[in-house]
């Protein structure tokens, strides 16, 4: 169920509560993170993007889950990325 349109997450009833879930990227952030070659921040801002939009429902962040999707794995760059989602999540 969405709290209205333009919601930026969805709640789910939970007994007299609800759970808020919300997914976000960071959009051409990531472009120029990986130009730029800052790629250990770019974690920090997924994290922090999807933390936004819970709160705003009047949420407390619980989980985060991630999702890493590219056509050539540079295990270093995914190393540094993962590391910025942990970074952010602390």
């Amino acid at each position: 169920m969405a709290p209205r349109i333009g919601g930026f997450g969805g709640l789910f009833p939970n007994n007299d509560d609800y759970l808020v879930a919300s997914t976000d990227g960071v959009g051409t952030k990531l472009k120029l993170a990986f130009e730029s070659g800052i790629d250990d921040t770019i974690g920090i801002d997924l994290v922090a993007m999807s933390v936004n939009d819970i709160v705003t429902l009047g949420a407390k962040p619980l989980f985060f889950l991630d999702y890493y999707a590219t056509s050539k794995l540079d295990v270093d760059l995914v190393e540094k990325v993962i590391k910025g989602i942990r970074d952010g999540c602390e």
